[in-house]
Parts: C-alpha cells; sequence; structure tokens
C-alpha cells in the first residue's frame, strides 16, 4: 500500500472527540473471534518441546467482565538456568494480529532453542496478548494497545504480567528481541481507529514493502541491528525508505532499520535494560512474502541476535 487511499472518516465516534465508555463499547461490539489461540499457540507448545525447555504459565488473562472469555499466558524458559550466562529475552505477540511474531516465536522455540540452551539463558513469551490474537487485533478488549503500557501501575494486564513474569527470572537480560509485522491493515484499520479513539486527525504513511527493523534510540547499537538486517536479507527482502527517506515518519538511521525511545513510549523492547535490544516488523502482505518466509525472517533475526550477542 503505498499510494494514499481516500479514506472516510473512522465509523465509530465523532471526529476531533476523544471516545468515552459508549464508543469504546460499540468497538467491542463488533470484534469478533476468528482463530483459536488453544489450537494455534497452546497446544503446540504443550505438544512436545526440545528437551532443554520448560513451559510454564505466568498468568491468566480474563475479561468476563466485558462478555469476554479468559487465556492462560505461556512462557518457555532455559530448564537449568545458569547465571554465569548471558540471558537472551524473546517477545512475541504483543500485537495479537501480527501472526509471523507469534508463529515464528514458535518456530524458533522448535527448531532452535536446544541449539541454544548451553550457550545463553533463554526465556521466550510467545503470545503476549491472546484475545488479540484470536480476534486478529491491535488493542485489548479495552481499547488500550499494551505495546505502549510497559510501564509501572500499567493498565493493559498483558504488559503488567509480562513485565512481571520477565522480572521474576532475576538479574537482567543482555539480548531482547521483540518480534511484530508491519501490515496493511496498519493503515487501513488499526492508525485510523487509534486517532478516532484518541480524537485526533489520522495521517496515513505508506506502509513499506519488506522488512525492517526499529532500534531503542537511547542503545541504538548499530553494528548490531546491521548484522541482523545482513542475516534475514538471506531469507526475505528488506524495505526502502520512502521519498522522505524515512520508514512509516521516522527517519532512517541505516538500511532497514529506523528508531524509537523504547521506554519512555512504554514499548516492549523498553522493559529490559538489556545491552542490545530490537523489534523486528515483517511484512506479511507483500506480493513476493508467504507465511512460511515472514516466520523464518523472525527466526534468522533471534539466531543472528544471539550469535552477535555471543561474539561481543
Amino acid at each position: 500500500m503505498n499510494t494514499e487511499p481516500t479514506h472516510a472518516p473512522y465509523p465509530i465516534g465523532t471526529p476531533g472527540t476523544p471516545w468515552g465508555a459508549a464508543e469504546k463499547a460499540l468497538w467491542l461490539s463488533r470484534q469478533r473471534v476468528q482463530r483459536s489461540y488453544a489450537d494455534e499457540v497452546v497446544a503446540p507448545l504443550k505438544a512436545g518441546l526440545p528437551a532443554q525447555a520448560e513451559l510454564f504459565s505466568y498468568g491468566q488473562i480474563d475479561y468476563a467482565r466485558l462478555g469476554q472469555g479468559s487465556h492462560a499466558l505461556y512462557a518457555v524458559r532455559s530448564r537449568h538456568w545458569n547465571p554465569a550466562l548471558p540471558s537472551v529475552l524473546v517477545t512475541g505477540g504483543v500485537h495479537g494480529y501480527e501472526t509471523s511474531g507469534v508463529q515464528g516465536a514458535l518456530q524458533w522455540l522448535r527448531d532452535c532453542f536446544d541449539g541454544e540452551a548451553g550457550r545463553v539463558n533463554l526465556l521466550v513469551l510467545p503470545c503476549i496478548s491472546p484475545w488479540a490474537y484470536e480476534t486478529i487485533n491491535r488493542w485489548n478488549p479495552d481499547a488500550i494497545d499494551p505495546n505502549r503500557q510497559f510501564k509501572a501501575d500499567s493498565p493493559a494486564l498483558e504488559a503488567a504480567l509480562a513485565m512481571a513474569c520477565v522480572a521474576a527470572q532475576g538479574p537482567g537480560f543482555d539480548l531482547h528481541v521483540d518480534l511484530h509485522e508491519t501490515t496493511d491493515s496498519d493503515e487501513s484499520e488499526f492508525r485510523p481507529a487509534k486517532a478516532a479513539r484518541d480524537g485526533e486527525v489520522y495521517e496515513w504513511h505508506a506502509v513499506p514493502d519488506g522488512f525492517y527493523l526499529v532500534a531503542d534510540s537511547e542503545r541504538p547499537a548499530p553494528a548490531f541491528q546491521k548484522a541482523l538486517i545482513e542475516a534475514v536479507r538471506q531469507v526475505t527482502h528488506i524495505a526502502e525508505a520512502d521519498a522522505h527517506d524515512a520508514i512509516i515518519g521516522s527517519p532512517l538511521q541505516q538500511w532497514g532499520v529506523i528508531e524509537y525511545p523504547k521506554r519512555s513510549l512504554g514499548l516492549c523492547g523498553g522493559m529490559t535494560a538489556a545491552r542490545y535490544v530490537t523489534t523486528t516488523e515483517v511484512y506479511p502482505d507483500s506480493a513476493t512474502a508467504s507465511p512460511a518466509e515472514c516466520n523464518a525472517a523472525q527466526v534468522a533475526t533471534v539466531t543472528a541476535a544471539i550469535d552477535y550477542l555471543l561474539r561481543g
């Protein structure tokens, strides 16, 4: 989606006026379950993990107060946690609609976890937002984006429970890879909905065709980001900057890399003090990318990130 479309006002709310309870309730009434977290995420986790992996539940999300269901949250960690080794955090599904963030994490668990166990300590949260995974959504049922709420006293239970899980593992992490996608629906649905919810004017951005990374402006680590881009380019194509030398409105730092201040924005990638942190952005709507290719890009990023950490 590289040409600005014509667009009508978002169908909920009054332009320029932030949503109240009625508008949020109307938005929630329009959401529908479209796939199964139990079948597509939990069942593969319980069907069998590598020998060095331990599955555990780190909490329950219950939205019965909103007429929605409940979901147990699962993480996978190294069975033998060694304080002498560097520690690696992998997160997926903060935005539940970003499919390869979840499925890529599950594939990495199956194919790569045992190969890295013994070299690093591993903690993987493959699907932080299960309701959003099922409804193919960016928000939770409260119309809150969990990926802006990784901070103290978070109003998003998904973020609060993930942060508690990570903190419970003990001393800090050295590497955090957060797996995401940028989709055409970002501009056709989710960003217009956000502007309507907040009473703001929607500003369109071209959706980049290809993979890119979001570094942390406080910990940019350009050589690290470059190493990941070089690894992923063997799997899928890298997004090019637009005519303003930017990607989704952010200035390009190097080929395939932009950056945000992750802590101040409350992003998942800002919840640790890791030396190396990155957020993947895969483009599943590309005419030349398959779901398997998107998952492979996520896997390649995590593997390359661990290799870089251990070399450094």
